[in-house]
């Protein structure tokens, strides 16, 4: 049985759900919407697909719309003694891609969604066809906000995360310039209502490599070292420009990185930019992919 969502939420986030067990055993939920061409939609921390519903509300009629959310996520399992480390949440998406058969996608990914999306892409670089960039990385970095920073004390961490709910209801504040409705702060708050259920946000902070003892680092130093895979792919980034995080130090790497890329900077927006900007990164990602 999983997690049932109020009505207030559920008529904003109208969606059927799906669940498929990871290789550990664990239920990861996942949305799966319509027909169409595949788009896979990669969350980050700590939201969950919630983030994509306009997105899929207004994809789905032309589009097949997989949002999955990462396991101690949304409305996945949010087990106590799991590893919550980058590989584990590609190895779960992979699974994903796998079980549901698909030829080909597009792929758009955001935050944490960056590294766990195109690790993911890298093990099937044939079926991957557009991919959209939003606020994000997937390589290296000791640029991370204090804010975010201070949060990764390991003394802190679980107090400030799992006890005061500090980075879930501190990113609904800061991490859009326009402030969210009661209805949509309530969407984001919903999975991470207590102690157990903060789990999964907290070990994705504790997850963010800072040096090369960290579990993750060669992951990711893996994923960097790949990413020229994506040269011959069209990309598109939409960047929110106020964002505290991903800021625009991120954005001038990308485009170093791949100076064909399309791009649509939204200077007003932040982190959460499919919030601040919603229609207008709509159409921008529509246009991306009808073209």
């Amino acid at each position: 049985m999983g997690i049932i969502l109020p009505k207030k939420l559920q008529a904003i986030y109208p969606f059927k759900s799906h669940r498929i067990k990871t290789q550990l055993g664990h239920n990861m939920h996942y949305i799966d919407e319509r027909g169409g061409h595949p788009i896979i939609m990669v969350h980050g921390n700590p939201t969950w697909s919630f983030f994509y519903r306009n997105l899929v509300l207004g994809l789905r009629d032309r589009y097949r719309c997989i949002v999955p959310d990462h396991i101690g996520c949304g409305l996945s399992d949010k087990p106590k003694n799991y590893p919550y480390l980058l590989q584990n949440h590609i190895d779960n998406l992979s699974k994903l891609v796998e079980n549901l058969k698909l030829q080909s996608f597009h792929l758009i990914v955001h935050d944490w969604g960056g590294p766990i999306g195109i690790g993911m892409a890298q093990r099937f670089p044939e079926k991957l066809k557009k991919i959209v960039i939003l606020n994000t990385a997937a390589f290296l970095s000791n640029n991370i906000p204090r804010r975010i920073a201070f949060c990764k004390k390991p003394l802190l961490r679980d107090f400030l995360i799992r006890g005061c709910n500090v980075f879930v209801r501190g990113a609904t504040m800061m991490a859009v310039k326009k402030p969210l409705c009661p209805l949509i702060k309530k969407g984001y708050h919903f999975p991470y209502n207590n102690w157990n259920n903060r789990i999964g946000v907290a070990r994705f902070v504790q997850d963010i490599p800072l040096s090369q003892e960290h579990p993750s680092w060669n992951t990711l130093k893996h994923i960097e070292r790949n990413l020229s895979f994506l040269n011959d792919k069209k990309m598109f980034i939409c960047w929110g420009g106020k964002d505290f995080c991903f800021n625009d130090f991120y954005l001038k790497e990308w485009l170093r990185r791949f100076a064909n890329a399309q791009l649509r900077r939204y200077a007003n927006a932040g982190h959460y930019l499919l919030e601040d900007a919603a229609e207008e990164v709509f159409t921008s990602v529509k246009n991306f992919l009808d073209d």
